[in-house]
């Protein structure tokens, strides 16, 4: 993998203040890929200075040239989507086919999205006798996880520019190799200089001098809800606005009358997505219990298929993570059904896909966020006991219901106190908001909405 060994800031590579660097592991067999510098509070300092400068030019650039450099960095994504592919497998394990499916498409339509919002939104609109303006916000600190390396940062990057905001991203330290190849692809698709900067670095130190830089002006994360505490508490001290994308417990719930069989086997196929690594998976399925035990026996087949075929999870330490909750749900008394703390292969930061059966509400499987691939299943006696349980978390980014009739599932769905729900399966929409309720987030990434977070409203009175 080719590997920076500066930060690109102000439209060139520049090198670092210090000398420290960052290993970049290959999760599948542990192995250092490349080195990318561990940036500082004087590099984040740097990149900010360099973003404040070319924010005047950029906000007063018209919204048309806007799409047009988000048309052109998404033409340059797409001719190098085989080598996006190839660097998140060698950084997050993923399989490559999965790669290429999600974390290289995915990415592409969302860019595409806001190439066509940027030309289409209303900035400026008449109400009674006011002119009413969106405006963009200023310099944007983006801060992206690295469970979904280039979405995350596409999703906070794209609309940011597509708002006239000038950027600085600390990209997750596992995943900085995708990072440096979208710094490649801005440079080539003829952003301005500093209106795009990129600091490597570590989250303790560079996120955190970027959270608290004060030339920033909104703080875009995307990660733990503990950490997004902490930046929401250093943004409040600056009245600086956040937008916080954090984590979640997703519940599937499983009405009577739904294809019993279907919603298994796809409920399944989503924790296992992407090692159980996705903020949004449905870790919980909610069953009826008169249909508990078959969905017990189809979720155990189901997860027996996949093996160690799912990749690794991101490093050692989320392995070892990732099985303590395992194992803390055996000595609760959740009934193992798949899988279990044992790794499936001797090398690498692999963790067995896992079922657990006779899961209560309080165990704390069913409460907290594991991130890997384990499916936690419990019952519930009528409709009111399976709303009481999906709400029943500090958690609301997402869930899913399934019903014989769709009208069933939505009315079920609008009680749900969480930010998005999937219908019978519903497919992934670009235009559609992604973000939480409760301790999920703050703010929403995608479509319009996300556009919205990056502008703030300006009226004029006649």
């Amino acid at each position: 993998m080719k590997a920076h060994d500066g930060m690109y800031i102000d439209g060139e590579w520049r090198p670092a203040a210090g000398r420290d660097t960052i290993e970049v592991v290959n999760p599948v067999d542990e192995q250092v890929i490349g080195r990318v510098p561990a940036g500082s509070a004087e590099d984040v300092d740097t990149a900010v200075r360099a973003a404040r400068a070319a924010l005047p030019a950029w906000a007063a650039t018209a919204p048309a040239e806007r799409a047009a450099r988000l048309a052109a960095l998404r033409d340059v994504l797409v001719a190098r989507k085989d080598e996006i592919a190839e660097t998140v497998t060698a950084e997050l394990g993923s399989p490559l086919k999965f790669s290429e499916n999600v974390h290289a498409a995915v990415p592409l339509a969302v860019a595409g999205s806001y190439a066509e919002l940027a030309a289409t939104y209303a900035f400026e609109e008449q109400v009674g006798n006011s002119i009413v303006r969106q405006e963009p916000i200023g310099v944007v600190g983006a801060i992206t996880p690295w469970n979904y390396p280039l979405h995350q940062i596409v999703a906070k990057v794209a609309p940011a520019l597509a708002a006239g905001c000038t950027v600085v991203l600390k990209p997750a330290e596992d995943t900085p190799l995708v990072a440096q190849l979208f710094a490649e692809a801005v440079h080539e698709a003829g952003v301005p200089a500093g209106v795009f900067n990129l600091v490597t670095g570590l989250g303790p130190v560079a996120g955190q001098a970027l959270a608290e830089h004060p030339d920033v002006d909104l703080v875009s994360f995307t990660g733990s809800t503990a950490v997004g505490r902490q930046i929401g508490a250093t943004a409040g001290a600056a009245i600086k606005k956040v937008a916080l994308e954090l984590g979640g417990k997703s519940a599937n719930v499983i009405l009577p009358s739904a294809d019993l069989a279907k919603a298994v086997n796809v409920g399944v196929a989503n924790v296992m997505s992407n090692s159980g690594q996705t903020c949004s998976a449905w870790t919980r399925m909610l069953v009826h219990r008169e249909q508990y035990e078959e969905a017990v026996e189809l979720a155990a087949t189901a997860a027996a298929k996949y093996g160690d075929r799912i990749g690794p999870v991101v490093n050692a330490k989320q392995q070892a993570r990732v099985r303590g909750y395992i194992e803390k749900g055996v000595a609760e008394g959740a009934r193992l059904v798949a899988g279990g703390p044992e790794s499936p292969r001797e090398q690498g930061c692999f963790v067995s896909p896992t079922v657990f059966a006779d899961v209560t509400p309080d165990m704390t499987i069913a409460q907290e966020e594991i991130f890997g691939p384990v499916l936690s299943i419990l019952r519930y006696e009528d409709e009111e006991d399976a709303l009481r349980i999906a709400n029943g978390t500090v958690y609301g980014l997402a869930g899913a219901v399934w019903a014989g009739e769709e009208a069933e599932a939505v009315a079920f769905a609008r009680r749900m106190d969480t930010g998005q729900v999937d219908i019978n399966g519903g497919r992934f929409n670009p235009l559609a908001p992604f973000g939480g309720y409760k301790q999920s987030g703050v703010g929403r990434e995608l479509g319009s909405h996300g556009l919205a977070e990056y502008l703030q409203t300006k009226s004029l009175q006649f």
